[in-house]
């Protein structure tokens, strides 16, 4: 069973101020000799003129680059903030060590040789997150690029990077060092102000959970950049970012997409859930912005960092040439942006600044003849108009209009407004200068104007999600998550031969009855017959017509083998199908230990309710349309536990066959508040349970008066703690 990462979670008190508020720093691996990580390190720490003592530790020299050195921790004499150790691997732990009984109040571990190295590396990680965690330290890393704070109070460049970049509003992480010097130089090179930044390395301890938690309180951090390999506490993750995306924008790349995961799966769900569904789910509920690229992560910031985010969907793209207006209009339609068509009133005052050439409906082509007053006249009048929620001002520089005006008057037509504002200054001469005038009036400005529309999109897809109500976590009414619990823990110490090599448990028969009844998820009436004559007797007892369904080892899904006899009317029709399921049972080669006799559910819409756990333990919840071709047609959507209750309506509605089950084409509505409710049952025991690995209630008959399952299995597994 995947179980969540091994990173410190005793330290989660401490608080990350000596890191990356330091008032005084020491640098163990500090190095007099050019090009090395030692001097580079040490040299950023001078040059970036750090506001508090810097106490250079080598064992032999007196000072290092003209800085005092000491020839151990303990010989400082002074309390220490922050350790940097760039020494090698067999001497962290040993450094660490001294670091605690100093007092130190954090780590940064440069050094690589730790658990992404194999097993030697791993258990010297281990041993380092102890030492860290007993002290009371905070660790970032190790095999980590450093970190950088950019208040002039403090001024802290712990990096061997070449660039320190200005101060500025949006804070950045990253888990791949690389990355994080081509992040440090991108905010450089386009002028994005940094609050901090903090490469996490190996994430022992401090992860991006952690990062997301201090920058909520930092008031100098308006926007939070991402680069992430994998989550550290994913449920801690989405707990945090739910909350800051509501006030300061993420925006995160999450590499690996793969579709590995899904292989070893046996459930319709867990075949479902494969590959970057989780991540999906996560950026869904929490708000995330996720973009592809690295390029795109600083598009966005560029934006954030002093644009509003729109109101609506609804864009105005204003232009002195009609091919790259038609190629915005394009993407905004690829995207789910609005180009409306402008009223008569609006038309007409764009008009009266115009040339009669000009097309003033939306795009608003101004034709290459365009001044600059004309932008900024027209820029105003589209702002002030209720009839667009953004503005695209895109300009490609003809002999005579002077690109830096332009850009000028733009800025002038976007005061006061309220509206975000982005430009797309196409093409090389003057550009440059141009975009400078624009980027000190915080417009962000875009190489072409797909780049900008997607920025946008982005932009009022997160406006979407902030107009959403918060919803609240809810256990309906009924639902006894403790009880549920214990007959998955039951099943498990139970074993068998229910249990496979590694340990995973199909649950069966009255186990599965047990665990829908202690949900309190409505089911059909079922019973277990060992021979025909007893499956007869049950089939009175429950009230035909009924269902006949085969229980055999090993076979999960039913229908495939010809084992479900439907409408079952009488005797004589039970004795027949019982006799036609060990047929196909000896067909196909399986071993028929029974029959499942069940109340006919008539009508409705078959849905399905699963549970499955991604690679990291991250528990994901999936509904969409059921019965046996879920699979085929894919049509589910997915959401993390637990939900909330604007979580189960939105999941509800977001596979493409959702019109289905509203009455499409005149059928009768079902009840969606009873999947709601099933969603929310669910929910509260795959949040409850890790050693749940997999649950299908499928298909799960949503009809008008209500919602019942007619057939569920699932599989659980010993938690294993981390």
């Amino acid at each position: 069973m995947p179980t969540p990462t091994t990173r410190s979670t005793a330290n989660s008190t401490p608080s990350l101020a000596p890191i990356l508020r330091p008032r005084s720093v020491a640098f163990l691996g500090a190095s007099n000799r050019p090009g090395t990580i030692g001097s580079e390190l040490l040299r950023n720490l001078l040059r970036a003129e750090f506001k508090g003592p810097i106490y250079p530790v080598h064992p032999k020299e007196r000072a290092v680059l003209g800085v005092r050195a000491y020839p151990d921790v303990a010989a400082i004499g002074e309390p220490v903030d922050l350790a940097i150790l760039a020494v090698p691997a067999a001497q962290v732990v040993p450094a660490a060590r001294a670091c605690a009984a100093a007092g130190v109040g954090g780590l940064v571990v440069i050094t690589a040789g730790f658990g992404e190295t194999g097993a030697e590396g791993a258990a010297r990680q281990r041993e380092l997150v102890a030492i860290c965690a007993t002290a009371g330290m905070r660790l970032v890393g190790p095999n980590c690029l450093g970190v950088v704070n950019t208040d002039p109070k403090v001024r802290l460049d712990a990096t061997f990077a070449p660039t320190f970049p200005g101060p500025g509003s949006v804070a950045m992480a990253s888990q791949s060092g690389a990355l994080g010097v081509a992040m440090l130089d991108a905010a450089d090179a386009l002028g994005i102000g940094i609050s901090e930044f903090v490469s996490i390395g190996n994430k022992a301890d401090v992860a991006a959970d952690d990062l997301l938690e201090w920058w909520a309180a930092d008031a100098r951090t308006r926007v939070v950049l991402l680069y992430l390999e994998s989550f550290g506490d994913p449920l801690r993750f989405a707990q945090i970012a739910r909350e800051l995306s509501r006030s300061k924008p993420i925006v995160a790349v999450k590499s690996g997409r793969s579709e590995r995961g899904g292989l070893a799966a046996s459930s319709h769900t867990g075949s479902l859930a494969t590959g970057d569904l989780a991540v999906g789910a996560l950026v869904e509920q929490c708000g995330l912005l996720r973009v592809d690229t690295v390029e795109e992560l600083f598009d966005m910031a560029a934006f954030l960092a002093h644009q509003p985010v729109p109101r609506g969907r609804r864009v105005a793209i204003l232009t002195n040439s009609g091919g790259p207006g038609i190629l915005a209009t394009d993407a905004c339609e690829a995207l789910g942006l609005d180009v409306p068509e402008l009223s008569t009133a609006l038309a007409t005052t764009l008009a009266g600044e115009l040339p009669a050439a000009a097309s003033v409906h939306n795009p608003v082509d101004m034709i290459a003849s365009a001044t600059a007053a004309q932008y900024e006249a027209c820029a105003r009048a589209l702002l002030a108009s209720d009839e667009v929620d953004a503005l695209l001002a895109i300009f490609v520089p003809p002999i005579v209009t002077d690109p830096t005006d332009v850009a000028r008057a733009i800025a002038r037509a976007a005061r006061g407004h309220g509206k975000p504002i982005v430009a797309c200054f196409m093409g090389l001469r003057g550009v440059a200068e141009a975009t400078d005038a624009l980027e000190a009036a915080h417009i962000p400005s875009y190489a072409f104007p797909e780049a900008a529309v997607r920025v946008l999109a982005r932009a009022a897809d997160h406006g979407a999600w902030l107009a959403r109500p918060e919803g609240h976590h809810v256990v309906p009414q009924g639902c006894d998550v403790e009880a549920a619990v214990a007959v998955v823990r039951a099943a498990i110490g139970a074993g068998g031969d229910a249990t496979d090599a590694n340990g995973r448990v199909e649950l069966e028969g009255e186990a599965l009855a047990a665990l829908l009844d202690a949900l309190g998820v409505p089911r059909a009436a079922s019973r277990q017959a060992c021979g025909a004559g007893e499956a007869a007797e049950q089939a009175r007892a429950i009230g035909f017509p009924v269902v006949l369904k085969l229980v055999a080892e090993g076979v999960s899904h039913k229908s495939d083998l010809g084992g479900v006899k439907v409408d079952l009317r009488n005797e004589s029709e039970v004795f027949a199908a019982w006799d036609a399921l060990a047929e196909a049972a000896e067909r196909h080669g399986v071993r028929m230990v029974g029959a499942q006799v069940q109340a006919m559910v008539k009508g409705g819409v078959e849905t399905i309710v699963g549970v499955s756990r991604d690679p990291s333990g991250l528990p994901l919840l999936m509904f969409g349309l059921g019965g046996v071709h879920v699979e085929l047609m894919r049509d589910v959507a997915f959401r993390i536990a637990p939900l909330r209750d604007v979580d189960a309506a939105a999941l509800v509605r977001a596979p493409r066959g959702f019109p289905l089950l509203d009455g499409y084409r005149g059928a009768a509505k079902v009840d969606l508040a009873a999947i709601e409710d099933v969603l929310l049952r669910v929910s509260a025991l795959a949040a409850a349970c890790p050693e749940l690995l997999e649950l299908d209630l499928n298909p799960l008959i949503a009809r008008p008066d209500g919602a019942v399952v007619v057939d569920v299995r699932a599989s659980a597994q010993a938690y294993l703690q981390p």
